[in-house]
């Protein structure tokens, strides 16, 4: 179920987290849930993701079919010949 929240915020931050969300192709409210609950789940574990790791979370769409493995051993195999 989703509710409507209220914030208040510096209008130069909302201005920012606007044209961020455009950037990126998401809502802003989107953009806080994942926030949210990033934080929610980040506090249930032991391991600690730091702020620029969560920052490139989402930011590459790969095909489903795509082997990074695969990719990986051939990028390998080329640069140590």
């Amino acid at each position: 179920m989703e509710t409507k929240l209220t914030l208040r915020l510096k209008k130069s931050v909302i201005e920012k987290a606007k044209l961020y969300a455009q950037n990126n192709k998401i809502s802003l409210s989107k953009m806080i849930e994942t926030y949210l609950e990033s934080l929610i789940v980040s506090s249930k574990n032991d391991t600690e993701t730091t702020p620029l790791v969560e920052s490139l979370s989402g930011v590459i769409n790969l095909d489903s079919s795509f082997d990074y493995k695969n990719d990986y051993s051939e990028y390998l195999t080329k640069k140590y010949k």
